[in-house]
């Protein structure tokens, strides 16, 4: 059976380049790959020729022979069924990764960066508008000072693995699959330690509380991080330190509360001090202030206090402070206040002019009563 042109089987121009050839075979043998087609033999095939398509093409040499004289071109040498040096193998390696996630047979870098390290860092609202220095303890893991890292006995140092001949990774073929697995020798490391050092016992890090100084800017809210670079765990083999995020939670206050840039708080005043109206102290953060509050004014009121909030840390023009007024009901009354108090419902009661939200509440629901019968 006569063999169909590789560059038909992989659907590209014969002016095509390598990224071009290389795409449209990964798309191919993840379209045709048998783990993907369990028991179809139509993709098996379809599979095994577009691998072959893609040995030829993807080798310079190999492809001027095969533009030159043809399939004939490339058989003399065996590299007709892909499974020739640099052939199927390679190439099932570097697929094998974009189909399962995993990597593509390449060494594997014994050094790696350490990890990350998060820290929970609660604080008064107080601290969090002005900004802060404090004081933090964290746990982690440092570089080994007698080995320097290496997790090799001073003196000494780690050799290359024999198993997997430092790339960290083995790989076993059975006929037509290939598996590549981390080298059960050095744990994927690459290198084996003959003599750890006794502080780390190989490991190259040690277990130890760090004391840092960490300065909050002003304006930070909860939920907002601040990196220290370089203050996380150290990495393995002597590899480069990760990160310390530091993350901030602002304590409840007991008078205002925060919505980004601006304050609210509730302001108690008495029935007097709302009908008659007046001058009232307000605190802030920056200390007391006095509100003008009109007569006749209601409960849920709400003052703006512009420039009485918060600046955020990420810039911008500084929050206003929202005073909502709260009508405070007057209790433990004498006798005689009592009696004042209903002198005064008397002389209040049926004259709609003083109770206007009353009216309009009691005219609404007379009306829905009305609808409601009809």
């Amino acid at each position: 059976m006569s063999k169909r042109d590789y560059y038909e089987v992989l659907g590209v121009a014969k002016g095509a380049d390598g990224k071009e050839i290389k795409k449209a075979y990964r798309k191919m043998a993840m379209k045709y790959h048998p783990d993907r087609n369990p028991d179809d033999k139509a993709s098996e095939e379809a599979f095994k020729e577009v691998s072959e398509a893609y040995e030829i093409l993807s080798d310079d040499q190999k492809r001027a022979a095969y533009d030159q004289y043809g399939h004939a071109g490339v058989e003399q040498g065996g590299h007709g069924g892909g499974h020739g040096a640099g052939g199927f193998g390679d190439i099932f390696g570097d697929v094998f990764g974009d189909i399962f996630g995993g990597g593509g047979g390449g060494r594997r870098s014994s050094v790696q960066r350490g990890s990350d390290l998060r820290y929970s860092m609660q604080m008064t609202l107080e601290e969090a508008v002005n900004g802060v220095e404090k004081k933090i303890k964290v746990p982690t893991l440092v570089a080994c000072e007698p080995c320097d890292g290496s997790g090799a006995k001073k003196g000494t140092s780690s050799k290359t693995c024999q198993t997997c001949g430092g790339v960290g990774q083995v790989r076993m073929q059975q006929g037509f699959f290939a598996v590549q697995q981390t080298c059960p020798t050095c744990s994927g490391k690459g290198k084996v330690i003959e003599d750890p050092c006794p502080k780390c016992r190989g490991r190259g890090v040690n277990e130890e509380t760090k004391t840092l100084n960490v300065k909050i800017p002003a304006g930070v809210d909860t939920g907002d991080r601040i990196r220290l670079t370089g203050e996380g765990e150290a990495g393995p083999n002597g590899g480069p330190s990760g990160d310390l995020y530091v993350e901030v939670s602002v304590k409840r206050h007991a008078i205002f509360e925060r919505d980004g840039s601006d304050l609210h708080c509730e302001m108690p005043i008495s029935f007097a001090q709302a009908a008659l109206g007046g001058e009232i102290e307000v605190p802030t953060l920056e200390g007391r202030v006095k509100l003008k509050v009109p007569a006749e004014c209601q409960s849920g009121k709400v003052f703006r206090l512009r420039g009485k909030g918060v600046k955020s840390v990420r810039g911008g023009a500084m929050g206003d402070l929202m005073v909502r007024l709260n009508i405070e009901t007057p209790v433990n009354l004498s006798a005689k206040q009592k009696e004042l108090l209903r002198d005064f419902q008397a002389s209040v009661d049926g004259g709609k002019k003083h109770s206007p939200k009353a009216k309009s509440f009691f005219d609404g629901v007379k009306k829905f009563f009305d609808d409601v019968k009809k």
